[in-house]
């Protein structure tokens, strides 16, 4: 395995790859990985001639407020597990080589990003299709691999990939999650013991909706869904906040206000809560 850390000897390598028609498999990720971005990994290695992994926390997603400082870094720990995960090239850079002095250029894709993550991080997505889209120019992959734990992040890229005519396939793998249903995410280390205990109540939560909307007479409507969820994870001491709590169609992501609109169809029920500082994301995609 080896480490690259200028655009200028990846995007060499690549197009040579790519003149030898190797297959390359993409894992973009901001480090610190665990065993969700492991999954995605051993997706990408058995379809792929050679697979990278970039590690790299943008900045440009992260609000002024959010945790951009102490978001969690462990280079070496992350090198040792993916030359594990058998991957063959990180792609490791800079700020100062993603972002030069000058940069003032961005990729935005509208509606999709109008809600959820969306309206709570302004801003946020415009930073995510950005890297994205430097990355995939960078590393030339055929496909890139994805988790449905971020449904919205997934999307938006997907959609900008068809509307830019980029040429790689996304892939998208379901949520990795601990025993518990704890869907797996670095901001996990920063949960207290008391916290840790709570958090997967958000899964309890998303199931509770599943068991329901799979019920074929099934006759109550959203708003008391929604209801019955708040309830369950504000009974939990330490979730001080919650974001949203959301029905979506899981093609548009346009938010659905009630079952009647919502047959034949895969709704996308997601959350976001905060347990002091700590903010989760989760979410379940549902058959109707």
């Amino acid at each position: 395995m080896k480490i690259l850390r200028t655009i200028a000897s990846a995007q060499k390598l690549t197009t040579q790859l790519r003149i030898k028609n190797k297959v390359i498999g993409f894992v973009p990720t901001m480090g610190y990985l665990h065993n969700g971005h492991l999954s995605l990994i051993r997706e990408a290695r058995k379809k792929a001639d050679i697979v990278f992994v970039s590690i790299y926390v943008n900045p440009l997603q992260f609000a002024p407020n959010e945790d951009l400082s102490r978001y969690p870094r462990d280079f070496i720990r992350d090198e040792m597990l993916c030359r594990k995960g058998g991957v063959d090239y990180i792609f490791y850079p800079s700020n100062e080589m993603m972002y030069p002095e000058g940069y003032s250029t961005y990729a935005i894709v509208e509606k999709l990003t109008d809600g959820l993550e969306g309206k709570i991080r302004p801003g946020h997505f415009k930073g995510v299709t950005t890297i994205v889209l430097k990355l995939l120019n960078i590393v030339q992959p055929h496909f890139s691999v994805f988790g449905q734990k971020d449904a919205q992040q997934a999307a938006v890229i997907s959609k900008m990939v068809r509307d830019l005519n980029v040429n790689t396939k996304i892939k998208v793998l379901q949520t990795v999650r601990e025993a518990d249903g704890l869907a797996m995410s670095s901001r996990n280390v920063y949960l207290t013991k008391e916290q840790r205990e709570d958090a997967p109540f958000l899964y309890r939560a998303l199931q509770f909706a599943k068991r329901k909307l799979e019920l074929e007479n099934y006759n109550k409507d959203i708003a008391f869904l929604h209801g019955q969820m708040s309830k369950l994870i504000k009974s939990r001491k330490t979730a001080t906040k919650i974001d949203y709590i959301s029905f979506n169609d899981y093609e548009t992501l346009r938010e659905i206000s009630s079952l009647k609109n919502a047959k034949n169809s895969k709704i996308l029920v997601s959350l976001a809560v905060r347990f002091g500082k700590v903010r989760l994301i989760d979410n379940i995609v549902i058959k109707r």
